[in-house]
């Protein structure tokens, strides 16, 4: 960490004095004004205390947000500048590494060997040079490239509760653009439990999709600066690996709802007047700035996936509305296909693609995904009929479809690679195209005679079947 911001500030100079410190939230008194964004440090007893300017007071003031612990921190200390606002060193080097948000290693390993450094803070791609979505990232779990395909160089969001798998459904993408793809990887820890991130590095290793994922963490209890910003430096590293390798780009942020949080922390540290439900005055500004720059340029494609905690399963949450309106995918994970006992627990119902059309999907995709979602959608409605009079009580039709349906919906389940060493159950990936056959041979009938339980937790239907 001392390298990386020693190399980041080698032209430092002195612009003031530390006024007033109330926890992360720091005054300066400046010999002259820094812009807005600017990155200043101090340093007392051999430790570095980077800022960011986020308030000009007055005409000889500034209010930053301190990027580290203030603990020990006094008055008069002097603040020095650092010349420009937060940078990180870039290096194809990075891939295989877990750092922090000023690309500082947190696996023990060497810190990043590079001359060059890269703003956090920038604009998007120039439209003129971005390209539009060509068509599907196929991640080989059967209910999203069916009901809810992602979109290469499009963003997804997953939408869920606490526990209901964000977290795996993330890791397995993360093994299919891997192993699929042979693309490279970029995690976001955004606010993330030192546990989870722990396990989770782990669990990448034992993938074996590590060497080609690079993983970015701003700890849970770290300044809300450092979880407000860590989304960007994971982007910035992004953007970096698609310009000079022109390779596939995964950018995984678990969690969004963290980085919108980080920043109503720092508005009411800045004395904002909050807006709707608490939240900051710049939300909307705040999410654009982050969502504008996942992009795909003729250099290379950005595809992000997002994992978005829903508070009290609201998906009116202003946060979650806010989120939604920049997504082209948006994957619901719903706790009644949990108690079900089907995982992933997506619910095929609500989750849906802004490009399921027949012009970009091609009919076979699209028929045989709108009937699926119609046999699906007609169980749901039988359900409470089922449940009171039986299925007796249903016509030969109806009770022909409910068979159907309940096998599909168990076929939509799957075994994930990456909880094999949990569950002891071999992952499987199916193509899209063995899906819709699969699908298409439950539409028909061909399966009306194979027992439920043969569709569930299993790979393609062709395999022994």
């Amino acid at each position: 960490m001392q390298q990386i911001i020693q190399s980041m500030h080698a032209k430092a100079d002195p612009i003031g004095i530390i006024e007033e410190i109330q926890g992360p939230v720091v005054d300066i008194v400046c010999d002259r004004l820094p812009p807005l964004h600017q990155a200043l440090f101090c340093i007392f007893d051999h430790e570095y205390y980077p800022f960011e300017v986020y308030l000009h007071l007055d005409a000889h003031r500034v209010r930053v947000i301190a990027l580290h612990p203030t603990g020990g921190l006094k008055r008069h200390l002097p603040v020095f500048d650092s010349g420009g606002p937060l940078r990180i060193p870039v290096t194809p080097d990075c891939l295989g590494r877990m750092l922090d948000m000023f690309g500082a290693p947190l696996d023990g390993g060497p810190s990043l060997n590079t001359g060059e450094m890269r703003n956090i803070i920038a604009p998007p791609a120039l439209l003129a040079e971005s390209v539009p979505a060509e068509g599907i990232l196929e991640t080989g779990i059967k209910v999203i490239d069916l009901l809810c395909p992602f979109i290469k160089g499009g963003k997804t969001g997953l939408f869920g509760g606490a526990g209901v798998g964000k977290t795996v459904l993330i890791m397995e993408f993360m093994h299919a653009v891997v192993s699929l793809h042979q693309g490279v990887s970029v995690f976001a820890g955004l606010g993330e439990r030192i546990r989870e991130g722990h396990e989770l590095w782990h669990e990448m290793q034992d993938a074996g999709v590590m060497p080609r994922t690079l993983m970015m963490f701003g700890q849970m209890d770290e300044s809300p600066g450092v979880r407000f910003r860590v989304g960007l430096s994971a982007l910035t590293y992004a953007e970096y690996l698609r310009d000079t390798m022109s390779k596939e780009v995964l950018l995984l942020m678990d969690n969004v709802f963290r980085f919108v949080q980080a920043g109503s922390e720092i508005s009411g540290l800045l004395g904002r007047m909050p807006a709707t439900v608490g939240y900051q005055p710049t939300l909307m500004s705040e999410v654009a700035e982050l969502q504008e720059r996942i992009i795909s340029t003729r250099g290379g494609d950005i595809t992000a996936v997002e994992a978005v905690y829903v508070p009290a399963d609201d998906m009116t949450d202003p946060a979650v509305s806010t989120i939604l309106s920049h997504l082209d995918t948006t994957v619901i994970l719903s706790r009644s296909q949990a108690a079900k006992g089907i995982y992933p627990t997506v619910d095929p119902l609500q989750s849906s693609s802004k490009m399921m059309d027949r012009i970009f999907l091609g009919d076979r995709h699209y028929i045989v995904a709108e009937n699926v979602r119609e046999h699906l959608a007609r169980y749901q409605e039988l359900e409470d009929i089922i449940a009171m009079l039986g299925l007796e009580a249903l016509s030969e039709k109806d009770r022909r479809i409910v068979m159907r349906a309940r096998k599909l919906q168990r076929y939509l389940s799957q075994p994930f690679h990456v909880m094999t060493s949990h569950t002891g159950i071999q992952g499987v990936s199916v193509k899209l195209g063995q899906t819709l056959t699969d699908c298409e041979a439950f539409l028909r009938g061909d399966y009306d005679t194979v027992p439920e339980e043969q569709c569930y937790m299993r790979g393609s239907m062709q395999a022994d079947v």
